[in-house]
């Protein structure tokens, strides 16, 4: 019997094990430069309200420390409207047959290479989606180590990223793994101040001519600068397992001597 499921890695079950993938390569590998870890904190209402669903209401579970191959929530197009579903953050090409450990990191997808990378052409032509985020997180390089900060909306509840999504049949397993990745392009002058990426963001109008496919790499450059707020959170957040803390986004005082000279936007 054909089975669709979604897996994860960031606990590093028995699942994971199994496919043989190794834990370090995409979860504890440092996000430098990547946007490796993300929060969904919003709730069922704000989903509805924002991206008009047209499916039953259901439990959202918060997450503040989303790691690669983790379960998210992800909007496509469906029959009568948009849904909201599960998917495995971590795009894996329908055409791809070796070990998943053999994968290489594709939870993220470059702007300037998504239309002509084999990994990710064809859901850039085909299947796109919206990865709804409470707010992200980078990494800035100091002197007594990296230091993240977590960056949210300076608008509303929800940041709309540009993401692709795909199913991939295991036919070991029997069963089909429903996968998605995000697209990163250049960082705003704002958020350049601390990392060189950032996802691509979408306001209400982008986002429907990104999925329906009106637009495509027009879409795909740096928000306004005015639409973000960040400030420095715990430490804590470099390290995965601890997804269900709510403090890990709280603000966090930085040391004077290494802080940059930039001032970070609180509200």
């Amino acid at each position: 019997m054909r089975r669709k499921r979604v897996g994860h890695l960031c606990g590093f079950g028995d699942d994971a094990r199994r496919k043989g993938v190794d834990r370090a390569t995409l979860v504890d590998i440092h996000p430098a430069n990547i946007c490796g870890r993300f929060t969904q904190k919003y709730t069922w209402e704000e989903l509805h309200r924002l991206y008009r669903l047209t499916q039953p209401a259901r439990n959202v579970r918060p997450q503040y420390n989303i790691c690669p191959t983790d379960p998210v929530d992800v909007v496509i197009r469906g029959d009568a409207g948009l849904l909201v579903v599960p998917m495995r953050w971590q795009l894996i090409p329908p055409w791809w047959k070796k070990p998943l450990k053999d994968l290489p990191a594709t939870f993220n997808a470059r702007a300037e290479t998504v239309a002509e990378k084999p990994m990710f052409r064809d859901a850039f032509r085909r299947t796109r989606c919206l990865i709804p985020a409470s707010g992200y997180y980078e990494w800035e390089s100091r002197p007594d180590g990296k230091q993240p900060y977590y960056i949210t909306s300076a608008n509303g509840p929800i940041l709309t990223i540009a993401g692709l999504w795909t199913e991939w049949r295991d036919r070991v397993n029997d069963e089909t793994l429903t996968t998605c990745t995000m697209i990163i392009t250049e960082a705003s002058s704002f958020i350049s101040a601390i990392h060189d990426r950032m996802p691509v963001l979408l306001d209400r109008d982008s986002a429907d001519a990104w999925l329906s496919g009106d637009a495509g790499l027009e879409l795909l450059k740096p928000a306004p600068d005015d639409a973000l707020r960040m400030w420095a959170v715990s430490r804590r957040v470099s390290k995965p397992g601890n997804g269900d803390d709510a403090t890990l986004i709280e603000p966090v005082a930085v040391h004077v001597s290494a802080e940059p000279t930039t001032l970070f936007r609180l509200n």
